[in-house]
């Protein structure tokens, strides 16, 4: 069975692996993806989600979480629907620094 097999489709799902999850009202704070044990009840799954917002919250009421990440005991969380889309490590620093020194040293 191909967990991703419709990933056009908004879904309920793991914000860091994609796992579509099958729940029956909202997570716990405590409670984890099966995938890759994230918390899911994170800022990064719910619907006021807003990376591009000052405190990355869309709803005003709620209180600023430091660690978007992690479980929360947010009382305005809702659990997003969407698609999923991979997290993509943004390495490119990383990466021209280990070019740079191959080509000092030849390697």
């Amino acid at each position: 069975m191909d967990l991703f097999a419709d990933s056009a489709k908004p879904t309920l799902h793991c914000y860091r692996c994609g796992r579509p999850l099958d729940l029956k009202g909202l997570p716990g704070r405590g409670e984890k993806c099966l995938g890759c044990e994230s918390d899911l009840r994170v800022c990064r799954n719910c619907v006021s989600w807003a990376p591009e917002l000052a405190y990355q919250c869309r709803d005003r009421r709620a209180e600023e979480v430091a660690d978007k990440t992690r479980g929360n005991f947010c009382e305005y969380f809702d659990f997003a629907k969407r698609i999923y889309v991979p997290i993509h490590e943004d390495t490119s620093r990383e990466d021209k620094a280990r070019e740079n020194i191959r080509k000092l040293f030849d390697l």
